[in-house]
Order: C-alpha cells, then sequence, then structure tokens
C-alpha cells in the first residue's frame, strides 16, 4: 500500500457495511489506508464490494481517481470483529441508530481494539455522552458525523464528550484531513451537531413558504440551486455577508440588522410538519422523480457531486485566494 499521509492511519475498521459505512471505506481506502471493512451479514459484504466497486469506477470517471483497483484492494471484508479491529489506529461505526446497539458495539471496540485506537460513531442522532459513559477508554471516544456520501461531500463534524480527551480529537482531526476530508470541531455537545441544525433552520423555513403558497417546490429547490447554492459552494454564510456589503460584516449588520431581525420574528411560527404537507411535497417530488427512478436520481446526484468536486479541485489551483 502507498505510504500513510503525514497524521494518517495505515489501517483503519469500518463497522457496518450499509451505506455510509460502504462510503466511509472508500474515503479511507483512497487515502491510502487499509481498511477492514466489517459486518456480521456475510451477503451485506458482498454486495457492499460491488457496490464500492461501481462508486471507484465513477470516481475515476470523473477524473477524481487513477486506480480504483488498487483502492478496491485495499478494502478487506470480515465478518469477525476481533480481526476487523486488530492492529488498527482508527475506527469509524456505522450501527443502526439505536441506543443500545451503539453502547453494546462500543463496549466491544473498547475491549477489543488496540488502545491507541481512536473510536469514532457516524451517529447524526446521538451525543457521544449517551453511548461511551460507561467504557474504560472513554477518554479516546467522539462522535466523527459525516455527510452523505462522504466520499464526496468531505465535511465531517468532530463532537466528544465532556470526557473525550483533547489528544482525541487533535488525532482523529489529523486521521481524517490526511483522508481528505474537511474536519470541524463541535465545541461541546449539542443535539444534531452543526451541519443538521443548518440544514433544518432552511428546512422549517422551505416548509413555512410552501405551506404558506408562497412558491412551489420546485421553484424553492430552484432559488438553493441557482441562487445561495452557487455562493455556498464557495463560501460559507460568515463568508458570504463579508463580502456583500461595501464595508464587510460591520457594515452589513447596519444596513440589514433591523430588517432580519423583523424576519426572524415571523420565523418563529413552526412549521406543523403535516401529513397533508409531506404527501403534497411527495406527489411533487413523485411527478418529478417517480419512486422506480429514484435509485437512478442518486446516481445522478453522485455524478453531479463528483463534477462538482473536480471544477473546485482545478478552479482552486487556478485561482488563487486572495
Amino acid at each position: 500500500m502507498p505510504a500513510s499521509k503525514s497524521g494518517g492511519a495505515k489501517r483503519v475498521a469500518v463497522i457496518g457495511a450499509g451505506l455510509i459505512g460502504r462510503a466511509w471505506a472508500i474515503v479511507f481506502a483512497r487515502g491510502g489506508a487499509d481498511v477492514a471493512l466489517y459486518d456480521s451479514s456475510l451477503p451485506a459484504l458482498d454486495t457492499a464490494l460491488k457496490a464500492i466497486g461501481g462508486s471507484l469506477e465513477d470516481l475515476q470517471r470523473a477524473g477524481l481517481l487513477k486506480n480504483p483497483g488498487a483502492v478496491l484492494k485495499r478494502i478487506l471484508p470480515t465478518s469477525d470483529l476481533a480481526t476487523a479491529v486488530r492492529g488498527v489506529d482508527y475506527v469509524q461505526e456505522n450501527t443502526p441508530e439505536k441506543l443500545e446497539t451503539k453502547r453494546a458495539m462500543f463496549a466491544e471496540l473498547d475491549r477489543l481494539a488496540p488502545k491507541r485506537a481512536v473510536l469514532a460513531s457516524s451517529t447524526s442522532t446521538m451525543q457521544p455522552s449517551r453511548f461511551t459513559e460507561h467504557l474504560a477508554g472513554r477518554a479516546r471516544c467522539l462522535v466523527a458525523h459525516p455527510a452523505n456520501p462522504p466520499y464526496l461531500v468531505p465535511i465531517v463534524e468532530l463532537c466528544g464528550a465532556p470526557w473525550t480527551a483533547h489528544a482525541t480529537i487533535k488525532r482523529a482531526r489529523a486521521i481524517l484531513e490526511a483522508a481528505g476530508m474537511a474536519p470541524i470541531a463541535v465545541n461541546k455537545e449539542i443535539e444534531a451537531f452543526i451541519l443538521n441544525r443548518l440544514q433544518m433552520a432552511l428546512l422549517n423555513e422551505a416548509f413555512r413558504l410552501v405551506d404558506g403558497g408562497y412558491v412551489s417546490a420546485s421553484d424553492l429547490d430552484k432559488t438553493l440551486k441557482d441562487g445561495l447554492a452557487l455562493r455556498w459552494a464557495i463560501m460559507g454564510p460568515m463568508e458570504t455577508i463579508d463580502l456583500n456589503a461595501p464595508g464587510g460584516t460591520a457594515d452589513y449588520f447596519q444596513r440589514y440588522g433591523a430588517l432580519i431581525r423583523a424576519v426572524e420574528r415571523d420565523m418563529r411560527r413552526q412549521p406543523d410538519w403535516s401529513e397533508a404537507l409531506a404527501k403534497r411535497l411527495d406527489a411533487e417530488r413523485r411527478r418529478a422523480v417517480p419512486l422506480k427512478k429514484h435509485g437512478a436520481a442518486q446516481a445522478w446526484r453522485d455524478r453531479r457531486l463528483m463534477a462538482l468536486l473536480a471544477h473546485k479541485r482545478d478552479a482552486a489551483r487556478r485561482i488563487k485566494p486572495v
């Protein structure tokens, strides 16, 4: 295998061969690590390897990967947990979002994995203190929450429990950066972490606008795709407001602060997330993408994300930051 990048892991265990586990296996193998992909189901492992092979070929066609065969060879399936974690530097857990399942799995990982290994969970719904408090090695445990799929969307949120060692967060960040990810620190536990809270705030307002009859679901999506998302693909909201006012952030606050406060008061009315609204939105989406084409639409999404990543990579080389 290639030498691991500075700070990277030489051997990684990915626990669970579902959609997120498969994607994490690609991330670490593409980054040069040997990856033990664990699942208790042998058919699930077979399905995962076939899906991973297809994704690697898509990455090659997009110009994002040179040798998919070499990457695939670094992913070694196993249905034995002790074998999966033997000699690893890092573990990424992806079991179902059930508290007792997480507690039981982390107890096994803490017992079986080398003491130096970082133990991370992909959970999007549980704070790490809920399933690591009872562990002897709880200082090495954290959440490393990705977006979907992580091999195309590099953000990963690192959130420790009150007892997680600072060195654990630092080491997890170095390992993930070496694997090509873009980790951020969640400085203290909060429900749904950062990315999903931002997404939920936008979804709440989107539902309010559609449910109130102000805009159709398709035109709302267009507002994001052909509006905000173009800026947000290269800079975040803090950077955006700073560049949108002649005098920078302080000027933006002075110009638009009163309007934003007034609109925010209107936004406090929560959408009802009703069954009627769900059926209405689903009906519009099914007219656009029938369920029989849902998988094909997901594949289209991934190919478009690959093209966007390739563009961002090439543009970053050509257009240097100020």
